[in-house]
């Protein structure tokens, strides 16, 4: 078959993949496309963790798959989890060929599905459209390899550079359309990240307020010294809450425990939250994507870190005045020399206000 063809195939498969952004976590979004005689005789997708993989659900909706193609967005899984190994579901349908976007970076899979269907005389193609792949799945790819989620950190400000008034007052600087824009950008997370800092100045909810199917980002609070106010609204669905905090105050522990989240104690490092440490657990806990909302001092240091993937900066046309809150705390900053560079990616108008990504 003509490579041309492959990679047609495969960019619907991608577009399949798309229809599980929003539910598949801890799972990578994953398409399939069945192809016979040239004709697509069934299609699939990776609906939710414990359901079934994208091969299984394209090959239960075709009677007979024998000698057919399949396009898959990664490579079919061969381990025993929830579901059965995709790569055996596909020998035992007969199929043919197998095109595959990219080998799976888990370590449980990590070629061995691939040998597999090699072993069992099926035709093997990989690498077609895999950087619109590795684009999908990010947060999952980089968990794999690096230990670390994909993170990024959005902010907020005017045309002078300021995310709130002296006062603290920040409601709205940015439109409606920027906001419903952020809350995509929560729904495709695994977890929304923030300071104690936020959560005492504005109270906020931090859940995905969108019109479809979604399984809600974890939140996960930066709590140095187990500043949470037990009145906070986070902790209203506090099993849906994650405290990282270098205390060991056990009474403030245990009082956040029995409300139901969780709490997990890491190093300080100057009396804050060593912040390579906070990532790699949540990637220990599965979380692919962050993103994070915090202010000016967290920005600072995941700026100073070198943690973040992407920082996505709301710009709206108003001013807010040489009195209002810069977007990072950067005290060590003395001389031009000490300046931090970041390089522009995309410039986005949502709404009447500018979208603008770096890394």
């Amino acid at each position: 078959m003509m490579l041309s063809q492959d990679a047609a195939y495969m960019a619907r498969a991608v577009k399949l993949a798309e229809n599980g952004i929003y539910t598949t976590d801890p799972n990578p979004h994953v398409g399939c496309v069945l192809v016979k005689e040239g004709n697509i005789v069934a299609e699939g997708w990776t609906q939710r963790a414990g359901f079934a993989h994208a091969e299984i659900d394209a090959l239960a909706k075709t009677a007979n798959a024998s000698g057919a193609t399949a396009y898959v967005t990664l490579e079919p899984c061969s381990h025993c989890g929830k579901t059965g190994p995709c790569s055996d579901a596909l020998i035992a349908a007969g199929v043919s060929r197998v095109v595959v976007a990219m080998q799976d970076p888990n370590p449980l899979v990590a070629g061995r599905g691939l040998q597999k269907l090699r072993e069992a005389g099926v035709e093997v193609v990989v690498g077609v459209l895999q950087q619109e792949a590795e684009k999908l799945n990010r947060g999952f790819f980089k968990r794999m390899t690096c230990g670390l989620p994909w993170i990024r950190s959005k902010l907020a400000m005017s045309l002078d550079g300021r995310t709130a008034m002296a006062s603290g007052e920040s409601q709205w600087i940015t439109s409606a359309h920027a906001r419903q824009d952020v809350q995509l950008g929560r729904a495709a997370s695994s977890a929304i990240v923030t300071g104690i800092g936020t959560v005492l100045y504005d109270d906020p909810q931090l859940n995905a307020r969108v019109d479809f199917d979604v399984v809600q980002p974890i939140k996960v609070v930066l709590d140095s010294n187990l500043r949470m106010p037990l009145t906070a609204k986070l902790l209203e669905n506090a099993e849906e809450l994650w405290i990282v905090t270098c205390s060991d105050d056990a009474l403030k522990l245990q009082r956040l425990r029995d409300m139901g989240c969780k709490v997990f104690q890491v190093d300080a490092v100057e009396g804050r939250a060593d912040l390579p440490q906070v990532f790699k657990l949540l990637a220990e806990l599965q979380i692919n994507t962050v993103w994070v909302e915090a202010g000016a001092t967290l920005n600072g240091a995941l700026l100073e870190s070198g943690l973040v993937d992407e920082w996505l900066i709301y710009m709206a046309p108003c001013v807010l005045g040489d009195e209002g809150r810069g977007l990072f705390h950067l005290p060590g900053l003395r001389t031009m020399a000490d300046k931090k560079q970041l390089k522009l990616l995309e410039v986005r108008q949502v709404g009447p206000d500018l979208r603008l990504t770096f890394n």
